[in-house]
């Protein structure tokens, strides 16, 4: 039984495809167009789905929708009624694009399928699923666990904004809910806004942020902001916010509160700025710690799935494993709204086909690594770089991986490109840019001449699942990047009394460990476990790697720049390659120099795409 999955109209659109309850492919569409957080039907995505699995549409047994719009336009009127008059510019504005097109949007979404099959009457295949139980069912249902508690934790979905749910086998049952406008989601946005960046894209700039700052706003929110309970339920005082009624998140009274304005995007960062993120980064740990441990206490569960955009909040899962309310966490890779097409369709399956849940014995998921996107030939890479004008060599694998490791121990960036893209936010050793992390540098290097972002910016190690507990304070799988952990302490440096007199961006240059490049400012690092079963030919770079410096780990950032989604094609590889500082690339075994193409060929990137 073929069962898409699809989400689509507010951001990070994407379509999954799951067969029999495996996953077979799943990708957000925004890869495709190349317009990052694309919000527009997941076309691109569907089709390669189709493709990927071999079939037609015609041999779709159903299309899922991640949420109900009619819902989601009952909170927008209520929302309005309750604040009515104010707000009504924002209603005036939304309202037109809801009557045209999200209102009816089951018509819309036959219309949309039509396009790979006008013969089918696709009202009858077409189902709708509630927007936090697709969040719980893309956690619980691909989980290692049999039973699970599960939380969800987003923005807002229809009118849902944190959700308790509890799953046995292939049933999943969602108890408790907080409800629009309370939404720590959109309160951590509030501040991403405060502090000047984008929402819906700016929020783990805020998480990274927030070590270079004191947490001295952290009362102040906790006295007028946000009443949080014992358990972890909380409630705003809307009083200071505008997402109800206005155009922006935050007003007048919450710039009062703090003394200032907000900031202007794309202007100097202070240490405000940095104690901003310290004090909304500690009250969000706060709530998901009170949460996690109320969870714990009341379904007695010891195992936790995590789903929805604030699961991405990697420092606060760190600490919520480390605290052991719970034996196991697993978390969604593709948390946010993407992951929501895999749920919807894995939610159908299960929950109304009542289809047989198998959990694996030695542990693993049903995400395979998150490697669902698309693959391609040796020859068709060959041959749609020729098309492009590079300049490569053919290798054997034995022989690329000596060439990589050797340009990552001369210092030197290096695009990797290998097998299925990654489906979620993170690059997972499919679609990487790698780096040396021993290298003081390369820190620096990266985020200016590579990435072209800002310079506080962190980066992740790629460990060896097997070397895991020789350099971090970990012991568990974290194949996904979602779980932060300290560097230990026998690879750490010393400081001196003038590097820890240091305060915001000046700490940023200091050598902290034996790995600098992907040691935060305060021992930390977002790490990923690097598994030969999931991703044979990266596992074998790193042994390859540590054969030669001894050290196991790489830096990996995802292959891009900023403001621009994760690669997707060969071409896509090369322009970024073409465009960054990246000083080689290997796509299938195909190895490329900088000082080897042609220079004609060479693209001002630094501005090639809108900033996020």
């Amino acid at each position: 039984m073929y069962i898409l999955g699809i989400s689509a109209y507010y951001h990070d659109s994407a379509a999954a495809l799951i067969c029999d309850g495996a996953i077979v492919a799943a990708a957000q569409e925004e890869r495709f167009t190349r317009i990052k957080h694309d919000a527009d039907f997941s076309h691109q995505s569907v089709d390669f789905c189709l493709k990927q699995a071999g079939i037609t549409a015609s041999e779709l047994d159903y299309v899922v929708y991640y949420e109900k719009p009619f819902l989601k336009f009952e909170r927008l009127l209520e929302t309005f009624l309750a604040f009515a008059p104010r707000g009504f510019s924002s209603f005036k504005m939304a309202i037109p694009l809801w009557l045209r097109e999200k209102l009816f949007l089951k018509d819309l979404l036959c219309k949309k399928l039509k396009k790979f099959d006008a013969h089918i009457q696709w009202n009858s295949r077409l189902l709708f699923s509630e927007h936090h139980f697709s969040h719980a069912a893309s956690a619980f249902f691909p989980s290692p666990f049999a039973e699970a508690a599960v939380l969800t934790m987003d923005g807002v979905g229809e009118w849902a904004t944190t959700s308790l749910a509890v799953g046995r086998g292939n049933k999943l049952e969602i108890l408790k809910e907080i409800h629009f406008p309370h939404s720590l989601g959109l309160l951590y946005s509030a501040f991403t806004y405060y502090a000047g960046f984008k929402v819906n894209s700016g929020e783990y700039k805020l998480m990274g942020l927030a070590p270079y700052g004191e947490p001295r706003f952290a009362d102040l929110i906790r006295e007028h902001l946000v009443d949080i309970k014992p358990d972890g339920t909380f409630r705003l005082d809307m009083s200071y916010f505008d997402y109800c009624t206005g155009l922006t998140m935050t007003n007048r009274k919450f710039d009062k509160l703090f003394g200032a304005a907000a900031r202007k995007p794309e202007s100097e960062l202070t240490q405000r700025e940095m104690d901003i993120a310290a004090s909304i980064q500690e009250v969000t740990e706060e709530i998901i710690l009170k949460l996690g441990r109320s969870i714990a206490s009341e379904t007695g569960m010891k195992n936790l799935c995590l789903a929805g955009g604030v699961a991405l909040n990697c420092v606060a899962n760190g600490k919520l494993l480390k605290e052991g309310s719970f034996e196991n966490i697993w978390i969604q890779p593709a948390s946010g709204d993407a992951g929501g097409a895999v749920g919807a369709a894995l939610a159908v399956y299960y929950q109304q086909i009542a289809g047989e849940r198998k959990v694996s014995s030695d542990g693993s998921d049903g995400m395979q690594g998150s490697y669902l996107g698309p693959s391609f030939e040796q020859s068709d890479i060959e041959q749609r770089l020729l098309k492009m004008g590079a300049v490569f060599e053919i290798v054997d694998d034995e022989l690329l991986l000596g060439k990589c490791v050797d340009m990552l121990v001369d210092g030197k960036a290096l695009g990797w490109f290998q097998g299925r893209m990654e489906f979620g936010p993170r690059a997972l050793g499919g679609r990487s840019i790698l780096g040396d992390p021993r290298s003081p540098q390369m820190q620096s290097t990266l985020n200016l001449k590579v990435k072209f972002r800002e310079s506080f910016r962190p980066f992740a190690p790629s460990i060896l699942r097997e070397d895991l507990k020789e350099w971090f304070n970990l012991d568990c799988d974290s194949p996904y990047m979602l779980l932060v952990a300290d560097v230990v302490k026998e690879r750490r440096k010393i400081m001196s009394e003038r590097e820890l007199s240091l305060f915001g961006i000046d700490k940023l240059n200091i050598v902290r460990s034996d790995i600098p490049a992907v040691t935060h400012i305060d021992y930390s690092a977002r790490v990923q476990t690097v598994h030969e079963t999931t991703n044979p030919k990266y596992h074998a770079l790193l042994k390859s790697f540590k054969e030669k410096t001894g050290c196991p780990v790489l830096v990996n950032t995802s292959f891009n720049v900023r403001g621009e989604p994760i690669v997707c094609t060969p071409e896509d590889a090369f322009r970024c390659f073409m465009g960054t500082e990246i000083e080689g690339l290997a796509i299938g075994n195909c190895f490329l120099r900088k000082e080897l193409q042609v220079a004609a060929l060479k693209l001002d990137y630094r501005d090639g795409f809108k900033r996020d």
